[in-house]
């Protein structure tokens, strides 16, 4: 029978990733489901893409703007943007974002864009 998981972000370190640094939380060591990050963009993120990952970002502080592929949108707190594989994305400004990810995060599968 599957138990429930509880993890603490005050008990998780923080990792570099090209969107500044990401607190991966719940990982594919946690479940085969998906990965949950708290990911601080603190300079201009470098555009990246995933073959397999679906990311879903909330955005729960700060603003921005938000690139996939050339279309460039404006955040704020309360947007979710959804990011298919394939997508070439980036954030642009100071934000503060929950990034859920299907199948779990793979760091093998994080191509960034020259």
């Amino acid at each position: 029978m599957p138990r429930g998981i509880v993890k603490k972000l005050a008990d998780t370190p923080s990792v570099p990733c090209p969107c500044g640094e990401a607190a991966r939380i719940l990982t594919s060591e946690d479940n085969d489901a998906l990965s949950v990050h708290v990911v601080r963009i603190s300079k201009d993120s470098e555009k990246h893409y995933h073959t397999r990952l679906t990311e879903t970002y909330y955005v729960l502080e700060g603003s921005g703007v938000m690139e996939l592929d050339d279309e460039r949108v404006e955040i704020a707190p309360g947007d979710v943007i959804h990011i298919p594989p394939g997508v070439r994305h980036r954030a642009v400004g100071r934000l503060t974002i929950l990034n859920i990810v299907t199948p779990p995060f793979d760091p093998e599968d994080e191509h960034v864009v020259a």
